[in-house]
Order: C-alpha cells, then structure tokens, then sequence
C-alpha cells in the first residue's frame, strides 16, 4: 500500500527509497508546481475539489493536465472532478470530464461520496476513491475494499486507521498530517514503523 502525501523533501525520498511502494506524492492543480516530480516517486493527480469546494478551477485542473501530459514520469491515475458531499454533483462531474480525462492516457479514480453504493460506480471507473465524511468513510471502508480491486482512500492521518485500510488491501491511502509536529510518536515515527512492516501495538489506537 502507498501512502501518498503532497510533499517533496527529503524524508520522503529517502523512505521512497528505502521502503519501494510504500510512499508517494498526490498533486493537485494548486501547488503541483511547487512539488517536482522524480522517476523514483510514484505519483498521482488529485482534483482539488475537497481543499478547494467553490473555488474549484476547471482551467487550473485542465493546466495540471497539460503539464502532466508533457512529463516523462506519468501519473498512477487522475482523480476525476467531483463534487464534496454530493452523488448527484459528482457523477454529472464524471460524465462531463471523464472523456477528456480519458483522452490523457491514464487510470481514471471516480471519488464516492454519502450516500452511495457500489451500484454508483461508473463501469469505466478504474479506481476508487473514497471521499465523503469521515464517518461515511469508515462505516463503508470495507465494503468498497471488498467490492473493488484498486481502491483509495482519502484523509487517512492516524496510524490505526492506516494499518486498518492496510489490512483491508487497498491500494493507497493519503493524508496531510504526517508532517505536522512530525516528531510527535504517532506521526512519522508511527509511520516509518508502517513502512517497515512493524505494528506498534502502543502507536495503534483506533478511533
């Protein structure tokens, strides 16, 4: 499983690798810029619509994918446009961008939302990215684990709840937290246990 973060220092390369798979970088079209890209990072594109909501920029997504498409290194998957907290907004978003996205070459993620089921999914849906509430996220966590072979999970920023969607076998996982206080024990150190393979029972509290 990956851990996807938007950062680019040192750390996060040295863990890239150290522990192959285990991270990588989520860029959205705000600050893709700011975040070089390298061979040995696996990446993908976010759509900025939950960081974003009504200031989302249909133009500033369409620039991070004429960017990406000139890069040697290509993104993982792109997260199609989507609505925060709404199926209905959500899935006319799929329908409006999916060809152009589709037309980039990539692994397309469709992100669900409250209210939701696997019925919702669009067929041509590559990934799936659980979006929602935090408790929409956990109460249907592994039903789309179960239900799909590339799943992704957003706003993952405890240890337990990474180990949790490890063990379900998801396929990524993000989070923005890990480097805030970082030498607190339940953030990188927590999560450098996790690349290694190690479970700290004393780290693991679940929520």
């Amino acid at each position: 499983m990956l851990m996807l973060c938007g950062q680019s220092n040192a750390l996060w390369h040295y863990a890239a690798g150290k522990w192959p798979n285990k991270v990588g970088l989520l860029l959205g079209p705000s600050y893709y810029k700011r975040t070089p890209v390298r061979p040995w990072m696996p990446y993908v594109l976010d759509n900025d619509a939950f960081t974003l909501r009504e200031n989302w920029s249909e133009v500033k997504w369409r620039e991070m994918l004429g960017w990406a498409r000139l890069q040697s290194h290509k993104p993982a998957w792109v997260l199609v446009p989507d609505v925060v907290g709404s199926k209905d907004g959500t899935l006319e978003r799929w329908v409006r961008y999916e060809k152009e996205a589709r037309a980039c070459g990539w692994p397309l993620a469709f992100a669900v939302q409250d209210g939701m089921t696997t019925d919702d999914v669009p067929a041509s849906a590559d990934v799936v990215f659980i979006g929602g509430t935090d408790s929409f996220k956990w109460q249907t966590v592994e039903t789309w684990a179960v239900s799909f072979p590339r799943v992704h999970v957003g706003r993952v920023n405890s240890i337990a709840r990474v180990w949790q969607c490890d063990d379900l076998g998801v396929e990524s996982v993000d989070g923005t937290g890990w480097f805030r206080d970082p030498t607190r024990e339940d953030k990188l150190p927590a999560l450098e246990c996790w690349m290694a393979g190690v479970r700290n029972d004393k780290q693991i509290q679940l929520l």
